[in-house]
């Protein structure tokens, strides 16, 4: 007699959980999508967290930039001054750019100016580089990524320090001695800081996908030093020319020159109110704000991205 063959039930068919089940499932457990941007607020407590990592990496940069050079980091003070030594040449004595500034004055007035416009050139010229530059240390590691145009930007602070030495030896040499004034150097610093590390992170977004844009940058900087008064006093230099109110205006107010102004009005007994345009610390206050807070956040936009492709 045949034994009759019976086949095995088929275990139950469990239905596919749904999308949304899943993400009630993912969150309950508190787990998230690897590498997904954080919220603004949590993405700012990330950044302090790492506030210790930010500062250890800028003083590597900086003690790794003039690490092959024989004169080491004399280099961080000696490359501006030259530069200032160029331009008194060029401008101070083949152009007449000094103009309307005393003898005393002038070259403690250019020096100024370079090192401080080349603390913003440096700090921009970083930020192209910061994500393109670094995506080994991007792809390996997880952190908060504008931790890295932040430190770049604090990196050329702390140059900055070492040639504010020079600096007030070239001002007290030309007869500018130390005065309360002085102190007005650290917030126009602490401003220009804050306007710097903005354009270091919008910036380091821009050229974490357009590379050749580390190469366009000189010109456009070399442009905007130009049209500073880095060489020569904007006031003095327009004042017999007939150009519209409101280009001098620009170029008086423009961020470069308000942070330059300060600093010169600080530190030069010589250089009065009347170099200065109106309102000129809220305009420096105004830079600031408005550069720190759109460089944040459009920078935090594109979180996701840095590293990828």
């Amino acid at each position: 007699m045949s034994q009759a063959l019976h086949t095995p039930p088929s275990p139950p068919v469990r239905p596919v959980p749904a999308e949304d089940d899943l993400a009630a499932l993912a969150a309950r457990h508190g787990l998230t999508v690897s590498g997904a941007r954080p919220t603004l607020p949590g993405y700012v407590r990330e950044l302090w967290a790492r506030r210790h990592f930010i500062l250890a990496f800028s003083r590597a940069k900086l003690t790794a930039q003039y690490s092959q050079a024989k004169l080491g980091q004399l280099w961080q003070v000696a490359t501006p001054l030259l530069n200032a030594a160029v331009y008194f040449f060029v401008f101070g004595l083949l152009l007449g750019a000094r103009r309307g500034i005393p003898g005393d004055v002038y070259v403690p007035f250019l020096v100024t100016g370079v090192f401080v416009f080349t603390f913003t050139q440096s700090s921009v010229l970083a930020g192209v580089r910061a994500i393109s530059g670094n995506l080994g240390l991007v792809r390996a590691l997880h952190f908060p990524r504008a931790a890295l145009p932040v430190s770049f930007a604090l990196q050329q602070l702390q140059q900055l320090l070492f040639s504010m030495i020079v600096l007030v030896v070239v001002v007290m040499a030309f007869g500018s001695m130390p005065a309360l004034s002085w102190l007005l150097v650290v917030p126009a610093l602490l401003l220009q800081f804050v306007f710097n590390t903005g354009l270091a992170l919008i910036f380091a977004r821009l050229g974490s996908r357009t590379p050749d844009l580390a190469q366009l940058m000189p010109f456009v900087l070399r442009t905007w030093m130009y049209a500073s008064g880095v060489m020569f006093s904007i006031p003095v230099m327009l004042a017999d020319k007939n150009v519209p109110s409101w280009l001098a205006d620009v170029l008086q107010w423009n961020p470069a020159a308000v942070y330059m102004d300060l600093v010169r009005f600080a530190m030069i007994d010589d250089y009065g109110s009347s170099y200065l345009p109106p309102h000129v610390w809220a305009f420096a206050a105004g830079w600031a704000l408005l550069a720190g807070v759109i460089g944040f956040v459009y920078f935090w936009k594109a979180e996701e991205t840095y590293g990828r492709g």
